[in-house]
Parts: C-alpha cells; structure tokens; sequence
C-alpha cells in the first residue's frame, strides 16, 4: 500500500538556514507555472532560495512574486502535450516533440543539469513534473520530489497506442526516470501514478485573491447585476469567431487569450495578456473554457460554476471532471455548441448550480512546507523496494482509464479486489450480468413485451431493469445523488414512456482462427461471445419528443432530432450524449457523401464514437434510399469492452442498424445487415477492417463457431464447437484499434503484394507466350498457363495456395517498400479502403504472406473440429495457432502483453502437469487486429482447464501489475435474437 498523509501546517520564515531549491517545471501550459508560483512563493516568504526552470513567460511569475530571492532560468526539458487547437491533442506530435527534445539530446541534458545543479548548490530538485529532472537529481547526488495532479507517463501511454511500436520507450524511460523520485507530493483530482513508491496528498495548490470582487467590477466597470462568464481557454482562442447572440441578454463575457487584432462584439470585453485571473474569476458569475488543473482548482476554490467543453487526448481530464461534478460545479458543453454559439442554454444552467466544495486551498503552503522539511533531512519515503522494479510495464498500467461502473473513478482498476472462487477476477466488467434469474423476471414486469422473445439471456434482462429505472428516475425527477451519472440523467429524458421503444442485442466476437486474414479473401472462424450490446430505438413525432435543452434551444421549427445516449462513456474518456438534426445528413436534396460524413464526426473527437451509431442512419439513407421523417432517440449500452479486441464496434452498429431497421419497419437479412454495417465502419468511421465482426455479430449462433469466406462475405454455414473442446479469450490490457496505425499499414502492405503478384504473373505469362510463338500451339500445355492466367488477375490473396507462392513469388516479393517507389510503379494498390502514405515504408512480404498461409491454416482448423476427439486433435489445432501467433509477429502486429500471455499458455502446456497427462491447455494466439488486445486459448472442456486459465490470469498480474478481464462463454447473434418491441405497463403510469 503506498503511504498517504495529510499535512497542514505553516511556513515558518525565521527559519535559520538558508536553502536552495531547483524546481522544474514542465512546458505543457500555464497551468503547471501559476501553481508553481504559489508554492515557490511560500518558499520564498521562508526565507528560501528557488531557481525556476521554465519555458513559461516571466510575467506569470513576477507578477505574484517580486523578489530577488526568484531566479528564473529559461529552459524548455519536457514539451509537453502538442496542442492542434485549445482541445485537441495531437497525440503523434506530442511524442515526436518529446523525443526531440528530451530523448535525442538526452545525455547532454543530464550534463547540463547535473553540473548547473552542483554550480547552484541546490538542497533539493522539485520537479512539476518534469521527468528528466529527476534523473539529473539522482545524477547529481540530490534529492528529489513531485509535486502534481498528473505524470507523463499517464499521458502518454495512450499516445503510444496511436502511434504503434514507435515511441513506445519513451513511457517506459519517463517512468524511470521518475522512479528516482523520494516521493510525490499529490495534488487533489490525481491520475493513477505507479510510478512513484509514496504519496503524500495535499489540499488544492490555489493562486490568492489580490483585490475583492466588488473592487475588479468596478474598476471593469461593470454593475453587480450584470451576468459575467470568463472565457478561459488557456490562452488558445483557436480563431474562433465570437457572436454578440452567443450570449444571453444583458451578459458580458471576459476573453482570456484574445489576440490583439481581434475584434470582439460589444458584449465581448478583451483582457490584457498579462491580467491576473484569479481576481477576475472571483469577480465573474461562471467560467467557460477547457478543463485543466488551474481552471478546475481555481472554480473550486471559489465556488464558481464552470461550463467546461472536452479536451481531446488527454487522459488528466476525466479525474478533474469527475472532482469537478462531485462538488456539484461543473455543466458540460458539447463543443458543436460552442463553435457554433449556442451558449445560452449551459450559462443559464450554470448559474442555478451552487458548488460546495469546502476542502482546503492552502496546498501552496503545504506543500512548501514538506519540500522544506524534505530539504533539511526529514525522510517522508518508505523502506520499499524502489519505484523501477515496480515498472514492469508503464503502458498497461498507465493505459487503464477503465473502470467498473459506479466505482470511484480515483481507483484505478488494477487495484480493485473483485476475486473469484479461485481468487481472481474473471468474465467482464459488467456488475449487472450475473443476477438470479428470479430477481431479473421481477423488473420484466415493468414493461408489456408486444414482440420478440428474451431467451433467457440475463444481460438482455439486466438492460430492462436499466430502463425501468429510468422510468422511476424520470417520474419522481430525482436528483439528490451526487455522482448521479449525467448519462443516466440524460437517458432519463429520453423516450417518451407512452409510445412503443425497440430494443435489440448484438455480441462482440472471439477470433478463433483467421484475423486480419478476412481482407484478403480467407476463410475465418469467430465465435459470438457472451458479452453484447443492447441498443434502444424511439421513434416518434418531433412534436412528441423530449428534447434536452441545449438540443431544442437550437433546433429549427419542428425537425427531426437524433438524440443518442451511450453509457460507459467514462470507461473511455468520451462525451455520454450526442445529438443532431437528422436534416444535417442532407446535401443538396441527397444523403451526404461518406466522405463529408466522416469529417463531420470527426470534428470533436469526444464525440466521434456517435459516428458508429448514427453511422447506420446515414448508410440505410444512402444505400437503401430510406428516409427518416421521425424524430430518434436511442440508448446504447454495451458490455464488450472496448480496445480489447472482440468487436466492440461491430456490436453497436449491428445493435445500432437492428433497432433502427426494426423502429422502421425494414426487414434487412442478418447477412445484409453485416455488409452495411461493414460501410458504416469503412466509410463514416474510418477504420479499414474487413466484415468478420460485423458478420459473426449479426449472423452468428451461440456456442458454434461462424464460418465464413470473405470474398466478400460469404457464409459458408455453423461450425460445432465439440463438446470436449473450448475456446476462451484473455484481454492483455494493452488497447487495440482497428484505427490504429500499424493495423492499416499492414493491411496496405498486403495490397501492395498482391499487386506485386498480380504484375510478376502477368509478366511470367507474356515470357511464356512469346518463347511459345511461333511454335505449334498444341505443343503449348493449357494447364501450365491457366494458374498464371488466374494470378494475373487475383482478386483474394486468399486464391493463391501457398506452394503457388512459394514456388514463384516469395523470392520477388520485398520485405519493405516505400510509399512513393511503389505508387511510380504500380499507380495503386486498389484497396478502397485505404490510402498509401508516400512518405511511408510499408512491410510487404510479411503482410502478403500471412493471409495465403492463414487460409490453408484456417481450412486445417475447420477440417480438425470435425475429426476424432483426442490430444493429436487438440495438440494440432493449437499448433495451427501458434503458426498464426507468429505471422502476426511477423506483420508487426505483436505486442508484448499478447506474446506474455502466449508465453504462459505454453508453459502450462509444456509444464509438468502436462508432461504427466493433466495438461489440458493446447495453443493459443493474438485475434483481430492485432498490436494489444485478446488473445485467444484453445483447450480441453474441463474444470482444470479453467484452473489453468485462472493461473494465467495470476502469474499475467504477477508481471505485468494488470489482471486481465477472460472472456468465455457464447451468445447468439443479433439475427437470431431479432428484436424486441416493448412499451411500459398502464400500471406504471397511473402509479
């Protein structure tokens, strides 16, 4: 446990020593430097020395500190998060600017430190939160301490994941490098930070007041009556055009960053660069910006509302939020609304709220305290081994924002204690799957089923009780609860209770055998698992629908609205609502183009995950001419978790377009229904994946496996999954995306090779004929031209066998090849789905050959389900998958969490147990697309084989500090379950 404590206290200046203290503070922001400031201040005060390495302009110092005793040295050793704008991150720069300018000069840097911290003399190095400053502490023989809310190695664990395999030894040396701290001093709204041994907590680091509130209106000019919101984006306005009607009648907003040629309208007043803002946010009614520490504390502390709007990519937010809303302070802004001026509705609620924090705000003062205790020898550290050997991997602990519905969002969920009979955690994260069937049965009654069947599923029966809920916290309008959900308050509003709701379940899927296969036209066999999504569809007349105040303050005449709730969306950092008029699909009297479709979602990455909701929408308008005159409102709960790679995604648009088809009266088959659900993804996502998950998720059948050839998609039928045979699925902790980078390179790579193929057989076909002319064309064998004829217009990867590739094309094929080499050459790799990057090397050898040999390996599977149980069955199907494992490898969609779970798999296969016949574990591999995610476990039906998989699970934990979520069990697909039609009972509503 790491060691915690609460300190209050007083900085004593009388003290006799004098000390030195070099604090470093990082480039990310203003942030960092006005919290510095106020401890940096006490310091001074007692009678202290600090040096203040910074990037941040002086004035942020001086104008709260005018003394000699502050030194300030500009210096800029850790950049940061990049910012595109005010909210977005650019996740891919940010690790590019760290590696330039704290990797690649990373030596010359802890000389510089190291001699500058001797030169000074320095008692201590406080770091906010620079990591290499801590190094150079060590280096140097000093002590050392952070002070922060947040570390970098939090950060950019998920940057890491947008970038694949590049940059990921930054997170590991941040962590490190931390690692060498004595201890970390903890600021209020903190992320889970492994990488520092102990912890003291101190109250909120705020900057004082320097004049009343009254006094700042004055000198402003402005009445106590009149309603004033700062806007305080950090001093990155982004260009936004700011309207005079943004702002309710008789309002005046502050603007915080404003360039000096801006114009602003009349109720728009602009503050000088160098304005102390904690005065003029004591003055002001609300504030409306982004969420960040010094915005958060200082609302806080002054008990002021603030409207807040989403930043993008950066994991910090979440735990602020939540800080924020428990104190009941916080109101957010869909940033649609925002650039759009639709201010209106959210200030108005603001300033209803009453925030009641009460905690301390003394934080600069205590913690000035401990670093001077710190300084003169007192030790604050435990005994415990240090911090590195802890790390035994940064970017699965740093990774994990998920957490169990309704747990504290300040626990990480590696250090939750939900245990097993055997003593570890299996199945999903779901609290609410495993009721007893009796208690279930009890809240159907709550609602009259008119059509469709539950088969007996409990998760299905679990999400009527969520909405029956919703029912009572809608009548009885209840509110008292602090951390009540804002999705639950939103879902609340959403249906009509009078009018019919369509409810419809589609599972995430298990790779069994076949992977990234099925865009090269392979066989593949998936499994529907257990956990599912459930959607729920209104459709209703404009004039009946609820509409959420922010949603009708904009809305024209009596449109149709797209309204849409989707729970969980704290597990991933992600706004809980969406909403838009339906009409916003039109272009020039037509559904818009895919294209326009995917920019439109993509504007505000909060709120892209709609694009695979409302995706359907636009796909069933576009491909089937449906058109939609009824307002839609939906609910979306999903069980399958995302980034693990069992198709979360592909569960909630077949969940999605079920409901919907079915509210609209369209009978779609399941086969269909997949292939549309596949353009949603492609085309209004963005994301190239084959149509596997679409189509087990659709048209699969519980505890059978899915066969199907993807030329497109053709369902080749059921496969029986033999009963002394099962199939589990372990999550690594490291997330997938389908999205990602090294995902789509490889499926371009594979292209390419095909290409290649294509044009080699063409030319061997051209050398055959023309040493053939001339000659008797009888003497020419048919057969010997036909396979060329074939592989000069393949279509699949898939149709070359691999002794057709072994015998003509490994050789030609490169390993790699550049962009820009292969478009001179070949013009296009003729894959609609992606976009070769000239700039970029792609591997194209590994790629080619991984779906040809998948096929054949694919096709050995299905055939070995079906031969005579026994171990030479079961040891050969797991040796086809470990074959597969490897490819992946070999592609560069491996990763180090999948490859140790692999590992344990084998060791328990290769261990004693089962070298003396109780082995019942047989192969395992990494599934779908690859880089993190599930690994797959083929084994025998028994009680030990769970066992087996229970001790994964542990000795996974034991190396990583991650206990992985298992996943087993099966469900049928959205085709089978169909829909149900649901309406609440009279009862209900005469209560």
């Amino acid at each position: 446990m790491e060691k915690k404590m609460i300190i209050e206290g007083q900085i004593n200046g009388d003290h006799s020593n004098r000390l030195i203290f070099a604090y470093y503070v990082t480039g990310h922001g203003f942030g960092h430097a006005t919290r510095v400031t106020e401890v940096v201040r006490h310091l001074i005060l007692a009678g202290h020395d600090v040096h203040v390495v910074t990037g941040a302009p002086d004035f942020v110092f001086t104008t709260e500190i005018q003394s000699p005793r502050l030194i300030l040295r500009k210096v800029l050793l850790d950049c940061g998060a990049v910012q595109a704008d005010a909210l977005t991150v650019d996740r891919l720069a940010s690790l590019e600017k760290y590696s330039e300018t704290a990797v690649a000069p990373r030596d010359s840097i802890l000389k510089t430190e190291v001699e500058w911290l001797h030169s000074i003399k320095a008692d201590l190095v406080v770091s906010d939160v620079v990591p290499v400053a801590c190094r150079a502490a060590a280096d140097a023989g000093i002590r050392s301490v952070c002070v922060t809310n947040f570390s970098w190695d939090f950060i950019y664990a998920e940057y890491v994941m947008a970038a694949g395999y590049h940059h990921r030894s930054i997170v590991w040396q941040i962590a490190e490098d931390y690692s060498h701290c004595e201890f970390l001093i903890r600021l209020p709204g903190y992320c889970p930070m492994p990488a520092f041994r102990d912890v003291i907590d101190v109250p909120l680091v705020v900057r004082r007041l320097h004049k009343p509130r009254k006094e700042v209106r004055k000198e402003l000019g402005i009445a106590e009556d009149v309603k004033l919101v700062i806007l305080n984006f950090g001093g990155q306005p982004a260009g936004w055009k700011l309207k005079e009607e943004s702002l309710p009648s008789g309002w005046l907003c502050l603007v915080c960053g404003a360039s000096e040629n801006q114009v602003l309208p009349p109720n728009f007043i602009k503050l000088a660069k160098e304005v102390y803002t904690p005065d003029l946010i004591a003055a002001s009614d609300c504030m409306l910006g982004k969420i960040g520490y010094g915005t958060v504390s200082e609302a806080l502390a002054y008990k002021l509302p603030f409207v807040f709007v989403r930043r993008d990519y950066f994991n910090e937010e979440p735990f602020l939020r939540n800080m924020l809303e428990y104190f009941q302070g916080g109101v957010e802004m869909i940033r649609r609304d925002l650039l759009t001026g639709q201010w209106r509705p959210y200030l108005e609620r603001a300033v209803t709220l009453k925030p009641c924090y009460e905690g301390g705000c003394n934080g600069g003062e205590v913690a000035a305290r401990i670093l001077q205790d710190t300084a003169i020898g007192k030790n604050y550290a435990s005994d415990k081994l240090s911090g590195a050997r802890r790390l035994r991997d940064a970017i699965v602990l740093g990774y994990q924002l998920q957490r169990v519905p309704g747990r504290d969002i300040s626990i990480p969920e590696w250090y939750a204690n939900a245990e097993s009979e055997f003593g570890l955690r299996t199945g999903t994260q779901n609290a609410e799957t495993n009721q007893s069937s009796v208690f279930e049965n009890s809240y159907i009654q709550d609602f009259e089923i008119l059509h469709g069947d539950l088969l007996g599923l409990s998760d299905t029966m679990s999400f009527l009780k969520s909405l029956a809920e919703l029912n009572t916290l809608y009548d009885s309008g209840k509110n008292t609860e602090k951390r009540q959900m804002r999705e639950r308050m939103a879902a609340a509003n959403l249906f009509n209770w009078e009018e019919d709701i369509i409810v419809a379940r589609a599972p995430g899927r298990l790779d069994v055998v076949g992977g990234i296969a099925d865009y090269s036209g392979s066989l593949v066999l998936q499994m529907p698992i257990r956990e599912a999504c459930h959607v729920a569809v209104q459709m209703i007349h404009p004039s009946k629908q609820r509409l959420w105040k922010h949603a009708q303050a904009r809305r024209q005449g009596s449109s149709p609205v797209l309204q849409i709730v989707s729970y969980g969306s704290e597990l991933s950092n992600r706004g809980p609502t969406f909403d838009m008029d339906i009409s916003d699909f039109m272009d020039g009297g037509e559904p818009m183009a895919y294209e326009k479709a995917k920019a439109y979602f993509a504007q505000d990455p909060s709120q892209k995950w709609a694009a695979y909701v409302a995706g359907t929408i636009l796909v069933l308008m576009k491909e089937l001419g449906v058109r939609f005159e009824n307002s839609i409102s939906m609910l979306v709960s999903s069980a399958v978790p995302e980034g693990k790679g069992v198709s979360s995604s592909a569960s909630v648009e077949v969940a999605s377009m079920s409901a919907i088809a079915a509210a609209h009266g369209l009978d779609i088959s399941p086969r269909e229904l997949a292939l549309l659900c596949q353009k949603v993804e492609n085309h209004v996502v963005g994301a190239p994946c084959g149509v596997m998950d679409q189509m087990t998720s659709a048209c699969g059948e519980a505890n059978k496996l899915l066969a199907m050839v993807c030329q497109p998609a053709e369902v080749l039928g059921l496969v029986d999954i033999p009963s002394h045979i099962r199939f589990w699925g372990i999550d690594s902790g490291l997330r997938h995306s389908v999205g990602g980078a090294d995902y789509g390179s490889v499926r371009i790579g594979a292209f390419m090779g095909r290409e290649i193929i294509k044009s080699t057989a063409a030319d061997e076909l051209c050398k055959f004929l023309s040493v053939a002319n001339g000659t008797n064309t009888d003497e020419v064998e048919e057969d010997s031209l036909e396979p060329l004829e074939a592989e000069k217009s393949l279509d699949y990867l898939c149709n070359l066998s691999p002794h057709r590739y072994e015998s003509l094309y490994a050789k030609i094929l490169p390993e790699s090849m550049p962009g820009d080499t292969f478009l001179e050459k070949y013009a296009d790799h003729k894959d609609p789905v992606t976009i070769i990057d000239r700039k970029r090397n792609y591997g194209v050898k590994a790629a080619a050959k991984h779906p040809i040999y998948e096929n054949f390996r694919v096709k050995a599977f299905k055939a070995l389900l079906t031969s005579a149980a026994s171990d030479d069955q079961l040891t050969a199907l797991g040796e086809l998958m470990y074959q597969c494992h490897y490819s992946y490898s070999a592609c560069g969609l491996g990763s180090d969490g999948t490859d140790k779970l692999v590992q344990l798999v084998q060791e328990t296969e290769q261990g004693k147990s089962s070298k003396s016949g109780d082995g019942t574990l047989y192969g395992a591999k990494i599934t779908g697309g690859g880089s993190g995610g599930t690994i797959s476990v083929v084994g025998r039906n028994c009680l030990r084989s769970s066992q087996q998989i229970l001790r994964i699970q542990q000795r996974y934990k034991a190396a990583t500090g991650y206990l992985p979520v298992v996943f087993e069990g099966s469900s049928p697909g959205a085709g089978k379950f169909g829909h149900l039609r649901i309406r609440r009972r009279l009862s209900h509503k005469q209560e």
